[in-house]
């Protein structure tokens, strides 16, 4: 199983990333929790599942994560789906 640090170590090498996300909405706050599986790595958003907000809201946190634009963050599948399929790019 892949650890947060050796995630965001493939990134800095690759400079490129694809994640598979379980988002949880309406959370307190922002914030990695962990992997629910060996592949998915489970994030809690604060904002509401509701007209994209959820997901402006997760990338706006990646971007802040991994020290890049939101413009380099793109949802693959899953846009009105808990379960995401995100590219991150530098």
């Amino acid at each position: 199983m892949k650890t947060l640090n050796q995630l965001f170590d493939e990134f800095a090498k690759t400079g490129r990333l694809i994640l598979k996300i379980k988002i949880i909405p309406r959370s307190v706050e922002n914030a990695i929790v962990g992997f629910l599986d060996e592949e998915t790595l489970k994030i809690r958003i604060a904002a509401i599942p509701e007209k994209g907000k959820a997901n402006a809201e997760l990338i706006k946190f990646l971007a802040a994560e991994f020290e890049i634009r939101k413009e380099n963050i793109t949802i693959l599948a899953g846009a009105g789906d808990p379960l995401k399929l995100i590219r991150l790019e530098k």
